[in-house]
C-alpha cells in the first residue's frame, strides 16, 4: 500500500491526555497509543466480555463467540489491515479491543431491554457506554477517573461509525468535559476497526450459526458473496468433508473482505487527495470500507443473516427471556436502590440514581445478571448447553 505517511496516527503527535500523568514509576518502553491498549487489556470491563454474549445467549454452549473473543478476533482483522495500510497498529489494537466494552449482559436483546427501562433518564446507549466506561467508571488510578486514554482511542472510540449528529447524555457528558469533534470523520485507524467489526461478523456468525445447526449451508451458498468462495474450495480440495469447507470458508471469507478494505481504502485516499490525519478527519466521507460491488453483496449477506440466523423463532423465546431479566433487574434496583452494593447507592437526583442503576445493570455478565434475578426476583429458563 502506498498511503501517505502523514495519515497515520502518530503517538509523537498526539493530543495527550485529558488529565497529565507525570510518567513516574516504572512504565516501560511504551509510546501513548501502547499504553491505551494495555489499559484497554488490564481493565476490569474487558475481563467481564469472557462472559457477555452476542448471537448465541449464556449459557447456550462452550463453543460460541462471546464478546471476548469477538473482540479479539476483531483485533487480528484491524492489526492485519492497519499494518498492510501503514497506520498505527498499536491504536487500531486499542479500538477494536474496547468498542464492545458497552454491552450489557445479553447483547442486543439486554440493550433494548436496559435502554427502555431507562428511557425517562435519557436512554441506554452501548457506544456511549463503552465511552463512559473507560473516562467514569474504570478507577484503576488515584489521580482520575477512568483509563485516561488518549484522545485519539477516545475520538475513535466515540465515532468509528462516523459522526454523531445526536449526543445521547453519556456522549454529551464526555464531550463537555472534552471536545471529541464529534461532527467529523474519525481517523483511519477508527475506521478501520469498525469494518474489521463488520468482518468478524459476517464471518463467525455464519461459523456459530452452522455449527449450532441453525443455518442451512445449501441456502448459505446461494449468496452472491459466499457462492464463488465455495466453489473455489470446492476445486482446491475436492475430497474435502464438509465441515473442514466449511471452516475454510470462513477463512476465505476474512481473507477476501480483507483485501476488499485495503484496495477500496487505498483507492478512496488517492481519490480524495488527503495527505494528513486531520485532512482524513475534514474529508466528509468515509474512506475506508468495501467496494461498491462487494458493499452489496454484503449487505445482501447481512440480510440473510437476520433473516435466518438473528431472527430464527428458535432464537426468540430465548431473546424474550434475556429482555425479562434485564428488564426486571433494572425495576428491581429502581424500586428499591438499597438492593445495589453500597458504592452504587445515591446520586444527586432521582435521573442520576437510574443512570448509576444503569451503570451496574449494563456492566453486568450474562451469568451475573442469571445469579441476580434468580436471588431478588426468580428462576431464570435459558437453554442448557448443546456443545
Amino acid at each position: 500500500m502506498s498511503l501517505p505517511p502523514a495519515i497515520a496516527a502518530n503517538p509523537a503527535r498526539s493530543r495527550g491526555r485529558l488529565h497529565p500523568e507525570s510518567n513516574s514509576g516504572p512504565r516501560g518502553p511504551r509510546d501513548i497509543f501502547q499504553r491505551d491498549r494495555d489499559r484497554i487489556i488490564h481493565s476490569v470491563a474487558f475481563r467481564r466480555l469472557r462472559h457477555k454474549t452476542q448471537v448465541f445467549v449464556a449459557p447456550d454452549g462452550d463453543h460460541y463467540r462471546v464478546r471476548l473473543t469477538h473482540s479479539l478476533e476483531v483485533a487480528q482483522i484491524g492489526r492485519t489491515m492497519a499494518r498492510a495500510l501503514g497506520l498505527n497498529e498499536d491504536l487500531t489494537e486499542a479500538l477494536c479491543l474496547a468498542h464492545d466494552l458497552g454491552h450489557p449482559p445479553f447483547g442486543h436483546a439486554g440493550e433494548d431491554a436496559l435502554s427502555a427501562a431507562m428511557s425517562d433518564a435519557g436512554g441506554f446507549d452501548h457506544n456511549a457506554h463503552t465511552v463512559r466506561i473507560v473516562t467514569k467508571l474504570e478507577t484503576p488510578y488515584p489521580e482520575f477517573e477512568g483509563l485516561n486514554l488518549s484522545w485519539e482511542a477516545l475520538e475513535g472510540l466515540a465515532k468509528h461509525n462516523g459522526p454523531i449528529a445526536e449526543l445521547t447524555w453519556a456522549m454529551r457528558e464526555t464531550n463537555d468535559e472534552w471536545d471529541l469533534e464529534l461532527d467529523s470523520w474519525p481517523g483511519l485507524e477508527a475506521q478501520v476497526a469498525a469494518i474489521s467489526d463488520d468482518i468478524a461478523y459476517d464471518a463467525h456468525d455464519i461459523d456459530d450459526g452452522l455449527r449450532a445447526g441453525l443455518l442451512h449451508l445449501d441456502e448459505l451458498i446461494e449468496q452472491p458473496l459466499i457462492h464463488s468462495l465455495w466453489d473455489a474450495i470446492g476445486r482446491r480440495y475436492p475430497d474435502l468433508a464438509v465441515d473442514k469447507k466449511q471452516r475454510a470458508l470462513v477463512r476465505d471469507l476474512i481473507g477476501y473482505l480483507v483485501g476488499d478494505v485495503l484496495d477500496e481504502t487505498e483507492r478512496r485516499v488517492i481519490d480524495s487527495g488527503v495527505i494528513s490525519i486531520d485532512e482524513v478527519r475534514q474529508a466528509r466521507r468515509q474512506l475506508s470500507g468495501f467496494s461498491k460491488e462487494v458493499e452489496a453483496q454484503e449487505r445482501l449477506l447481512k440480510r440473510f443473516l437476520y433473516q435466518r440466523l438473528y431472527g430464527l423463532p428458535e432464537l426468540k423465546p430465548i431473546r424474550a427471556e434475556a429482555e425479562r431479566v434485564v428488564a426486571n433487574l433494572a425495576a428491581a434496583y429502581r424500586a428499591d436502590p438499597g438492593l445495589l452494593p453500597a458504592s452504587w447507592r445515591g446520586g444527586e437526583d432521582d435521573v442520576a440514581q437510574v443512570r448509576t442503576i444503569g451503570d451496574f445493570v449494563a456492566g453486568m455478565t450474562d451469568r451475573f445478571a442469571i445469579a441476580r434475578h434468580g436471588e431478588l426476583i426468580g428462576p431464570v429458563t435459558l437453554p442448557a448447553s448443546r456443545f
